[in-house]
């Protein structure tokens, strides 16, 4: 007998794929490399971000104070009249910056001291004090200042009155001497200044 004989196969052919659905597709753009590439821009901008501020805090000097002794023994030596000067601020008002033009005064000129101060609020209070009432120290301030009457400090009469830059003035005069006090600081801490103005005593 003979056995059947050898039988053709043809070879399966394999099914057709299955298009994508839209999930698959959006998972697939969703890969590593395209999540970096959409959060390189904003790496970018916080970098950025904190370059500015590191570059801007930087650029601002922390403010030094200084010791005004010798500028205001100079103005003492050469003035001709009883030189004042704040004594004895409380804590918290920080000299950074002193200057006279006794330097080149002779005997009868005219002298101007001005000292600047930092508050305790960080703000900024001038002291001036002058025989000579053209000064740009005194007319810079209290020209076109506009008067709001008076107060006392410490047993002195002093004026009150607003700046054109909108600051409050606090100012006396006596035998062609003015006594001036004005920033950007608080009435309060203005007025803690000008009370404390003494003669100096050296």
């Amino acid at each position: 007998m003979t056995g059947p004989g050898p039988t053709s196969q043809r070879p399966q052919e394999s099914a057709p794929t299955p298009p994508s659905s839209p999930a698959v597709q959006r998972a697939n753009r969703m890969s590593a490399a395209n999540m970096i590439r959409s959060l390189a821009p904003l790496v970018l901008i916080c970098l950025l971000i904190v370059a500015w501020v590191s570059f801007r805090q930087s650029a601002v000097e922390p403010v030094r104070g200084i010791d005004p002794t010798s500028t205001v023994q100079l103005a003492a030596a050469r003035a001709s009249y009883p030189l004042v000067v704040p004594t004895a601020l409380p804590d918290g008002y920080q000299p950074t910056s002193a200057r006279t033009d006794a330097g080149q005064a002779e005997a009868g000129d005219p002298v101007t001291l001005e000292i600047g101060y930092l508050t305790p609020a960080e703000e900024f209070a001038g002291f001036v004090v002058s025989d000579d009432a053209r000064v740009d120290a005194v007319t810079g301030v209290l020209g076109g200042a506009e008067e709001e009457g008076t107060v006392d400090l410490d047993g002195e009469t002093w004026t009150r009155g607003t700046t054109q830059r909108g600051e409050t003035a606090l100012w006396r005069e006596a035998d062609g001497v003015t006594v001036l006090v004005t920033g950007s600081a608080v009435d309060d801490e203005l007025e803690t200044v000008a009370g404390a103005v003494e003669p100096y005593t050296g």
